[in-house]
This record gives structure tokens, sequence and C-alpha cells, in this order.
């Protein structure tokens, strides 16, 4: 076999692995990002200032948020179920020293402490959580598109070949999840001053890049005869064409709907979809060409699995507009959000539990199909990724209450309640130095050049593949090359961050 055809067969003819391991696997970013906080409110405590130098900054952002994830999905990956147990210890440890020597200072009982938390107002114009949800699926993206090259990473940790949930399956799903977070119709920009079909036209034009960015990849891996898995969305189609085409179809839709029932717009998207491939020939079409022996002649045969998996993901990102109209609500105390929190969680379990019948009574879960089963299962898993970075986020605000001064980067600020104001009763106002402090940090690097930090992972894992013997590659050589790859990667985000340079141009 050519090098082409051993790596197209190394990545083909996969089933996943377990619901409870992705949710163990997923619950380490909001550990690293926990640890992370910890640390730099433990350096405050003992230096009386914020780590200032950007680059032990950077460093300690990539080796706290960055390098647990690649010893997870390689070396790790045995005793993945042990990880979240360590990382969380650790974390104990670090909030007990913190608490010990803080009540050296003021002796307050720890249930006042508490009431005073729950009682305590954020700043409601920044959500940090969901800013970190979108940096970290961009970066467990990066790190899986690369890393499945390497027998390194497990197997079933691929996307499934049909059905099956790998953990790159749950990957695009949450990447749509994501964008559907932070939309134009979410945000409602644009909508208060100018009719509906005015901001769509402006939706069309938005979309160009990514129309752009899936040609150029799909003639630059056809000119140099790059390796693909041609049945995940077909031979022509990738997913930017998905991603451009959904947010489309999505912009129309929430133009004609009222945006607040975007979630009935998707449960009859995902169910009249599952409906017509359990009663037409829809779904062996879908698996095996129209002639049944896997067909690619014509384009609809083609790109059969990218055009029809349309449906489904146009759901995901109805569900999800859904998700961010209720995340944007205008919370402003700790108290407030840990009732969304609960909510969210909530939401989350009645979705295993709907997951759990789909199975039994439709479908397993596929995203080569995208049917109802794969839809509520992305959703499941995303709102519980999502409430564990909110858990996380109030923890660290917690843990700064108790040490004066300190900030974390990427994490709420405390305000004073609006009633403490002597002229303008509704205005909050930063307390401490958090409002003042504008630490460079590495989620905020990337989230500020999102598209291109996804692109230059994309142009890097495929330098990569054609430079080197991936298949046949050493543990040590694998873990070197996975983190020179991904410090790169973040190393031009955090320059261009510390630069102020956004290079979005549409």
């Amino acid at each position: 076999m050519s090098q082409k055809h051993l790596k197209e067969a190394f990545i083909s003819n996969l089933n996943g692995t377990s619901l409870l391991e992705i949710s163990l696997g997923l619950s380490l970013a909001p550990l690293c990002l926990l640890c992370r906080g910890l640390l730099l409110i433990l350096y405050y405590l003992h230096y009386g200032k914020p780590l200032s130098s950007r680059k032990y900054s950077l460093l300690l952002d990539f080796l706290v948020l960055v390098s647990p994830l690649v010893f997870s999905c390689t070396v790790l990956s045995p005793i993945i179920f042990f990880m979240p147990s360590i990382i969380a210890a650790f974390c104990a440890g670090i909030f007990s020293k913190i608490y010990s020597q803080r009540k050296h200072e003021t002796r307050v009982p720890f249930r006042q402490i508490v009431q005073e938390f729950q009682k305590t107002y954020l700043d409601p114009e920044y959500i940090p959580a969901i800013t970190v949800f979108r940096v970290y699926v961009n970066v467990l993206t990066s790190i899986s598109i690369l890393a499945v090259d390497f027998p390194q990473y497990p197997r079933r940790y691929a996307k499934a070949e049909t059905y099956g949930t790998g953990v790159m399956d749950l990957g695009v799903g949450a990447y749509i999840f994501g964008n559907a977070l932070v939309c134009p119709e979410v945000r409602q920009k644009s909508y208060v001053t100018q009719p509906k079909f005015s901001s769509l036209a402006r939706q069309f034009f938005s979309i160009w890049p990514l129309i752009f960015l899936g040609v150029g990849r799909l003639l630059s891996v056809k000119s140099i005869e790059y390796h693909e898995h041609t049945s995940e969305y077909g031979v022509h189609w990738n997913f930017f064409f998905t991603l451009a085409f959904v947010r489309l179809a999505a912009s129309i839709l929430l133009a004609i709907f009222p945006k607040n029932k975007s979630w009935i717009i998707a449960i009859n998207l995902a169910v009249l979809y599952q409906l017509i491939l359990n009663t037409t020939s829809l779904k062996m079409f879908i698996l095996h060409g129209s002639n049944g022996r896997d067909s690619r002649v014509g384009f609809l045969n083609a790109n059969r699995e990218g055009l029809l998996s349309l449906f489904g993901y146009l759901a995901i990102y109805m569900a999800s507009v859904q998700v961010g109209l209720c995340l944007l609500k205008r919370r402003n105390s700790v108290k407030g959000w840990i009732e969304a929190a609960r909510f969210l969680l909530l939401t989350a379990l009645v979705l295993f539990l709907f997951l759990h019948v789909s199975q039994a009574h439709t479908d397993p879960v596929s995203r080569r199909m995208a049917n109802l089963s794969y839809c509520i299962w992305v959703l499941a898993h995303c709102l519980t990724f999502f409430t564990w970075f909110v858990v996380t986020d109030l923890t660290l605000v917690f843990t700064k209450l108790l040490v004066k001064g300190s900030s974390v980067p990427c994490c709420w600020n405390v305000v004073k309640p609006p009633i403490t104001s002597t002229k303008h009763g509704t205005e909050a106002v930063p307390t401490g130095k958090e409002g003042k402090l504008a630490q460079i940090c590495l989620i905020s690097a990337i989230n500020k050049n999102q598209l291109l930090f996804f692109l230059l992972a994309n142009v890097m894992t495929g330098t990569v593949n054609i430079l080197i013997d991936t298949i046949h590659s050493k543990t040590a050589s694998t873990l070197c090359i996975l983190h020179l790859y991904m410090f790169f990667n973040c190393l031009i985000m955090y320059i261009l961050h510390a630069k102020n340079i956004v290079l979005k141009f549409w």
C-alpha cells in the first residue's frame, strides 16, 4: 500500500469509545483552567502582585492549559479515568493552602464567606465560560487533527466510521454549538435598527471566508494527493462548507421565525430528518450510495454525507441559538449563575435520558448521518462541558474573594451592587484591581483570532504529515512533535494578541 492509502486505512473503520470516557476526558479542560487560576491566585498571595511577565505567563498557560491535554490523548490515555481525580486533588491542595494562609489574616467563619459569596455581583456584560468553551473546542480540535495520525493516539478517540461516539465525532458538533452561541442573532447585532432581511444580506456576505477556505482546502488536498477519509464528508465536501451552509440556512430560518422559538425548529428538523432516514431509503443511500456499492458517481453520490448531514448540523445550530439566548439573559449575581448552572446540568441529564431512548428505538449515534441520536448526544455533552466551565469560574471567583486584589485572566469580574452607586443607580463599578488589569493570557489570545488559529492548525497538520512518517513515529518523537506544533500555534496567537492584531477583514 502507498503511504496515502496506509494513512487512510489508519483512520478508517473505527467504532469510537464510551460516553463515560468522553465525559471524563472533557472534565480535564475545566480542571486545567481551575488549576491555572488557583496557581495565579497563590502567586499573588505570596508576592503581592499578579504575574506580569508575558514570557512566564505564556509558559504557565501552555504547560497547564494545553500540555496536559496532549498527554491525556496519547501516553496517559490508558489512565484517563484517574486523571480528573489527580488534577482535582492537586487543585484542592492549592485551594487549601490559599485558604489556610488567608485565615491567618482574618478569621471569618467559612459559612459567612459562602453567604457573602452568594450575594456577590458579577459583571453582566461578559460571560467568560462562553469564551473559554469556544477556545477549548478549538484547542482540543487542533490537538486531535494531528494526533490522530500518530499511533499513540487511541483509535477509539478517532471518528467512528458509521456508528459510534469518538472524541473527534463530538468535536465537529461542538464547533457548530460554539459558533451558534455567539451568532449575530443571539448577540442582537444590527437587529435593533435594521430590518431582518437587511441583516440577512450581511450574513450572506459574512460567510465568504468559509467558502474560500473550503475551496482552498479542496484544491490543496487534491493537488498534493493528501490522505483523506472520504466517508467523513464525501469527495469534494469539507467542514468549511458545512459551517458556511449551516450558518446561511440558520440565518434564513431566524429571519422567518422568532428566534426565541429556535428550539422548536431544532426539534422538528431533527425528528423529521430521523423519520425520513427510518422510513425511506435515504439511510441506505448515505451509507452505500445509489447503487448499494458505495458509488461516488455524480455530485450527490460523491458528497452525500456532507450534503445530507447538513440537516442534523442545522438542528444542532438552531438548538444552540436557544442556549445562547438563555445564557445572555442578564444575570448579575453569583446566585443567579448557580441557578443557571443547575438548570443547564438538569437539561443535559434530560438529554442523556432522551439519548438512551433514541439509541434504543431509532438509531445509535452516527456522525456520518448527523442523525437524531447524534444531535442529542452533541447537545448533552456540550451543555455538560459548558456547565463545568461555569462552575470553574464561580470557584475562581470564590477564591479571589479570599485573596483581595487577586486577578485571573478570562474570569468573571466582581462588581459593586448597583444600589451602592451614588448618582447612577444602575451602574456597576469594578472593585479591586480586576477592572484595571489587562493581563494577556493564552485564552484571550486564541479567542481574538479563532478562525486563524483553526486554519493555522490545519496547515501545520498537513505540513507535518507531508514531512514525517507519522504512522511509525516513536512515543518520544510524537510527544515532541505535538508539543512543538501546539506551542507554535499558540505563540503566533500570543504575539498577535500582544500587538493587538486581529486578522479579520470581512
